[in-house]
Order: C-alpha cells, then sequence, then structure tokens
C-alpha cells in the first residue's frame, strides 16, 4: 500500500495525464484510475467466466 506522500506525488502525475496505475490509463486521478483497474480486472474475469479459459484464449489469437 502507498503511503499518504506517494500517493500525493502518484495523483500530481495523475493530473499531468499520465497512467500511474496499469490499467488504469484516462483516469484523472490516483484514485480513478484505481477505480478504472479495478473494473477492467472485473470485466475480463466475467468475460473469462461466460466464454470458459479456451473461449477466452481463442478470443485473444
Amino acid at each position: 500500500m502507498a503511503s499518504h506522500q506517494e500517493k500525493k506525488q502518484l495523483d500530481k502525475r495523475a493530473k499531468k495525464g499520465e497512467t500511474v496505475v496499469p490499467g488504469g490509463s484516462g483516469g484523472r486521478s490516483f484514485e480513478a484510475q484505481q477505480h478504472l483497474a479495478e473494473g477492467a480486472e472485473e470485466g475480463i474475469r466475467a468475460r473469462k467466466k461466460q466464454l470458459g479459459t479456451k473461449g477466452y484464449q481463442k478470443m485473444g489469437r
């Protein structure tokens, strides 16, 4: 977990348009990028569950 100081620095960088959380591109703050990344992970898990592992792998080709 990032300390308060680290969060402030990451938030500053995010406000300048930098992606500071993998999968959080487009977020205008550190917190927004965290939420975007969490949502993306949930979407990936849901799609994999719907298609099954083999279908999910085939989709990636």
